[in-house]
């Protein structure tokens, strides 16, 4: 086979010889450049001439600004983003480090405020049972006429028990002050320094705290602060169903009629040129006109009249034409102080309730003097003129009652003084918790100077 294949590529490079001889004189190769556009040397241009290139000038004042200003926003950005980075990671650090801080502390303060709150809760309740549970027992007493001690005694455990509930209530807002506040340095100890948190971010982190204890903690407050409140309507109430100023003892007069009043005989006449008279009443009902202290005689049955409108309080001398008037100063069903005081020398009137000058008249009865022989009475007025009866032992006349002028309600403190009495004595008598009743008039006293119940009238402790 390899001798075939040998002849066959002589006579194939022998025919490539042949070729290549017998095209050599044919092929010229031309090394120049060959250019359709080419111009020739006749038609060359003169060259333009150029100007040298313009030194670029030296920058001006305005350039110099201009760069220092990209460079200050350029720096200034670069500022911002840095420290946008920095808030990002320091609020990322005081987030976990809050978060830890109030996994490993605020489960017992909280634990311990519900705790303290919840014992309060009980203890309050517990002494309030008690005292109510006393309370009923002195009702009960007093029914059988045994209250004046039992009185006392229950009021002093509800101002013991309020003064109990206040310092509970102290304790407690100080203990969650306390779990607040060392909750607020321990977020404070967690900053790094030369950072400090908005006061937006502290107060949302503060509310994103709330939790269910401090929803208890709250309703326990609540609760506390109401029964404050209820044991503030008992004490109160316990002070109007029971004698003011010290008193132990009260005339009362149950309904309004013409048979049921008070008689007080003076052991002196009543001959006088100035005066003050006080009381404590607590009326059940007031009708336009309802008198509780009224002296006069034959002549005249108005010189001395202290009176109740409604919600007024009114005091006259020698009839209704010399007349001062309070209004708003009386409420049925509590107690209230009142004085009338009058002094012929100036003829000055005045109107006293609460221990507060609440009404005053010039020239009342200037000059005038009461008449003594008269008749004295409490709950009632004398509104005619008739013989003296002689079963009667009063002084003075007697004659009709009406009963639409009765008095309904207790009356306790009725005194009268020779003088008008100065505005710190009656600020003193008018003390509700005070001991008004220990001071006594000189020409009637509380206590001391006869008084005789008619009708339904009666003392009560």
């Amino acid at each position: 086979m390899f001798q075939w294949r040998l002849p066959q590529a002589v006579c194939v490079l022998s025919v490539c010889a042949c070729l290549a001889l017998a095209y050599e004189d044919d092929i010229e190769v031309n090394y120049a450049d060959t250019y359709y556009n080419e111009i020739t040397e006749g038609e060359t241009p003169e060259p333009t001439p150029s100007s040298a290139p313009c030194s670029s000038p030296d920058l001006t004042k305005w350039d110099k600004m201009f760069s220092m200003l990209e460079n200050s926003q350029m720096r200034e950005n670069m500022l911002l983003q840095y420290a946008d980075d920095i808030i990002k990671v320091e609020m990322g650090s005081l987030r976990s480090e809050m978060l830890r801080f109030v996994a490993q502390y605020g489960g017992s303060c909280g634990t311990a405020v519900e705790t303290a709150g919840r014992r309060m809760a009980l203890q309050l309740e517990g002494r309030l049972r008690d005292t109510l549970e006393r309370f009923k027992v002195g009702d009960r007493t007093s029914a059988a006429g045994n209250s004046v001690g039992s009185s006392n005694h229950l009021e002093a455990m509800l101002q013991q028990l309020l003064s109990t509930a206040r310092t509970q209530v102290s304790r407690l807002a100080k203990l969650e002050t306390s779990c607040l506040s060392s909750t607020g340095a321990g977020m404070g100890t967690n900053t790094k320094t030369g950072f400090q948190l908005p006061g937006g971010g502290r107060a949302g982190l503060r509310e994103q705290e709330v939790t269910t204890r401090e929803a208890a903690l709250d309703s326990v407050l609540a609760a506390l602060q109401e029964m404050k409140g209820e044991l503030g309507e008992v004490v109160r109430s316990s002070r109007q169903r029971h004698l003011p100023a010290g008193c132990e003892m009260a005339l009362l007069f149950p309904m309004r009629s013409r048979r049921i009043y008070t008689s007080v005989i003076p052991d002196v006449p009543l001959s006088l040129s100035s005066f003050t008279v006080c009381m404590w009443v607590k009326p059940t009902t007031v009708s336009n006109k309802t008198v509780l202290f009224s002296y006069g005689n034959r002549h005249n049955p108005y010189e001395i009249q202290l009176l109740l409108a409604q919600t007024s309080a009114l005091f006259t001398i020698g009839g209704e034409a010399h007349l001062v008037e309070a209004r708003g100063v009386v409420n049925p069903g509590q107690w209230i102080h009142l004085c009338g005081a009058w002094s012929s020398k100036q003829g000055l009137a005045s109107l006293w309730a609460g221990g507060k000058k609440v009404a005053s008249t010039p020239g009342v009865a200037e000059g005038h003097v009461l008449p003594e022989g008269g008749s004295l009475q409490l709950g009632q007025e004398r509104n005619g003129c008739c013989p003296t009866s002689s079963s009667s032992g009063v002084a003075g006349f007697e004659g009709g009652f009406d009963p639409k002028l009765a008095f309904a309600g207790k009356m306790t403190g009725v005194n009268m003084w020779d003088r008008v009495l100065s505005e710190e004595d009656i600020s003193q008598l008018a003390l509700q918790e005070g001991q008004g009743c220990q001071q006594m008039g000189s020409a009637v006293a509380w206590g001391v100077t006869e008084m005789v119940p008619h009708g339904g009238a009666q003392f009560i402790n």
